[in-house]
């Protein structure tokens, strides 16, 4: 097997493991056990809290001591284990310790393999915008295969998700000690101070005008990645309390039909290398800005009758562009504008800060808008609450283009890979 199919094997199972219950774990909670939605929304936070604590830290381990790809590997075997301790939970509070270790092992996971990919590649003289989307389209593909592997196999609110996720990661973990070397760059010269030693130099990136930039927005930005994740599945399944509505595909199908987000990545995330070579990072960042305005927007005018639908549908189709757009090329921003010795650390912070920070308070704080301005009488507005979100977004996007001063220089991209 070639070095751009075992990679592509790597990034479809990474995936795969988060799509066995991501979606899904909303129906375990409610229809399975029967738990609260306030303490529902805690397990979100797990997410957010993972990426604050374990990323960076991971990161300086890798660029320090152990080697990526073994780092990767072990911390997958752990999360597995975590897992499969999940069915045998019988309350809330447990159950959101043993998840919190699950994504203490997997959050980081997802900048590792970002490393150990772009490491990979350039050792093999691959140009890495060229060849890396094509082959993280499969870690999508695998996302969306675990969906529907949950979904059709009638496990969407059993405990089994649990044990499909766990399977794959213990797999992608004893995979993962196959793949090429990845050893750390160790490169410490004689009188380094003690953050040097640690491998903490990536904060210092928050000294650099842009860089503290592109982080601050990446948490404002990250904050809007989780809500669908969160709301999407229950804003389509509450159009069910509406009789006319109640039997139709949207309500009894809600999960494929939100699949088609995931569909939407496999399509952009190959358009990326093109974009970011014509526009520059900083207007594909932009791009990914507005179309989070129009995820949010479609979903604020659609329901389950014939134009709705298709505006729903619409909203799924752009996610692509919004998901991707940042994270890829955001990641692909750290590849072209940090010092090789600090890589690894400086991806863990863009994830801190987009899926840890952001992630975090996003999902804390829209859950405390949506109770006190968007809900009334248990029923959730939620025209409103997509068009508040939507307003964010923009909001986000204006600053954007006024504060981040970034130049495109095509043979800035094209270096990447060198």
């Amino acid at each position: 097997m070639n070095i751009k199919n075992r990679l592509t094997l790597m990034s479809f199972l990474q995936f795969f493991v988060w799509g066995a219950w991501l979606i899904t774990v909303g129906n375990y909670w409610f229809a399975t056990k029967q738990w609260s939605g306030a303490e529902f929304g805690a397990i979100f936070s797990t997410l957010g809290l993972s990426s604050i604590l374990m990323p960076a830290l991971i990161g300086i381990i890798a660029d320090r001591w152990v080697s990526a790809e073994k780092l990767y590997g072990i911390l997958h075997i752990f999360g597995g284990l975590a897992l499969c301790y999940i069915p045998q939970v019988d309350n809330p509070a447990t159950f959101y310790w043993v998840i919190f270790g699950a994504m203490l092992c997997y959050m980081p996971t997802i900048s590792l393999s970002n490393s150990v990919a772009y490491t990979i590649l350039k050792n093999n003289d691959y140009d890495v915008v060229k060849v890396f989307p094509p082959i993280r389209v499969w870690g999508t593909i695998g996302f969306i295969a675990a969906m529907w592997l949950t979904n059709l196999s009638g496990n969407k609110a059993s405990a089994n998700m649990f044990y499909i996720s766990a399977f794959a990661a213990f797999i992608l973990g004893i995979y993962a000690f196959t793949l090429p070397k990845c050893p750390p760059q160790k490169l410490i010269e004689k009188g380094s101070s003690l953050s040097q030693k640690l491998g903490l130099d990536a904060f210092k990136l928050f000294g650099t005008y842009k860089m503290a930039v592109f982080f601050i927005f990446s948490m404002f930005l990250g904050a809007a990645l989780q809500l669908t994740n969160m709301y999407g599945d229950v804003f389509l399944s509450e159009f069910g309390n509406m009789p006319q509505y109640a039997d139709s595909f949207v309500v009894q199908k809600s999960t494929l039909i939100m699949s088609i987000s995931q569909f939407s990545e496999t399509a952009f995330i190959l358009a990326i290398p093109f974009f970011l070579k014509r526009f520059g990072i900083k207007q594909v960042m932009l791009i990914s800005m507005l179309a989070w305005v129009l995820r949010f927007g479609f979903f604020a005018y659609g329901d389950p009758s014939f134009g709705g639908t298709s505006l729903i549908i619409m909203s799924c189709i752009v996610y692509g562009m919004a998901f991707d757009f940042f994270n890829i090329s955001g990641s692909l921003f750290i590849e072209t504008t940090t010092d090789s010795k600090i890589r690894s650390s400086a991806q863990g912070l863009f994830m801190m800060m987009s899926n840890g920070f952001g992630a975090f308070f996003g999902g804390i704080i829209s859950g405390q808008v949506i109770d006190a301005f968007f809900t009334h009488d248990g029923v959730r507005d939620w025209h409103n609450i997509w068009l508040a979100f939507a307003t964010y977004a923009l909001v986000i996007a204006i600053a954007f283009s006024v504060m981040f001063k970034h130049k495109h220089n095509p043979e800035e991209v094209a270096n990447v890979s060198h």
